[in-house]
């Protein structure tokens, strides 16, 4: 879920199991799986042990996992040799996924968007514009504005207007809705936000 972009921050996630670490897709990206939107070639980006890559492996797609923290993307490997997937997990600064050189259709994010800010958000942000196909679509899982920051230092509340800024240019803001994301620390979760986007 999380990937922090600190030198000494990826690996300190992952050093205990971290509570957004669930052992399954969080519900609303299920949902999404479920509904079909999810489609083509996948990139699931700040992937952490990698559920939401394996969910679309399942989905018989091509998909592909980031993230910064080497030992998450040793869980999600051996995740997905345990379930007979074959399922790419690569290390790499999601600011950058042009040097990846592939097209997606699909962008997943649980947790990766609310963690930059600045010119860390706006780079983040070329950087998807740079590995989504025109028409391709980001789906994003963040923290929202209700929900309180206390213990959660890294982390920016995301607003409804921080994503119509973020997308402002070259993108379309399908929908922003109200959901949560699944912890193991607390049974009512966090407060979040469901976001669509289409490139443009």
């Amino acid at each position: 879920m999380v990937q922090a972009h600190h030198a000494t921050g990826p690996e300190d996630l992952y050093a205990t199991p971290p509570p957004w670490d669930i052992g399954h897709p969080q519900p609303a990206l299920q949902a999404l799986a479920e509904a079909g939107v999810i489609r083509g070639r996948v990139l699931d980006v700040g992937c952490g042990t990698g559920e939401h890559a394996l969910m679309a492996a399942d989905l018989g797609l091509d998909a592909i996992g980031v993230d910064l923290a080497s030992a998450a993307l040793r869980t999600a490997k051996d995740k997905a040799h345990d379930r007979g997937h074959v399922v790419r997990f690569l290390q790499r600064d999601a600011r950058n996924l042009a040097e990846l050189g592939e097209s997606f259709d699909t962008v997943l994010d649980c947790g990766l968007f609310h963690i930059f800010g600045g010119n860390d958000r706006t780079a983040f942000v070329d950087s998807l514009r740079s590995a989504l196909r025109p028409n391709g679509r980001y789906f994003m899982l963040c923290f929202s504005d209700r929900q309180s920051n206390e213990g959660w230092p890294r982390v920016h509340r995301v607003s409804r207007n921080d994503v119509h800024a973020a997308f402002a240019d070259g993108w379309h803001v399908d929908s922003i809705e109200p959901t949560t994301i699944e912890i193991t620390t607390d049974p009512a979760g966090i407060r979040a936000w469901l976001v669509a986007v289409t490139r443009i």
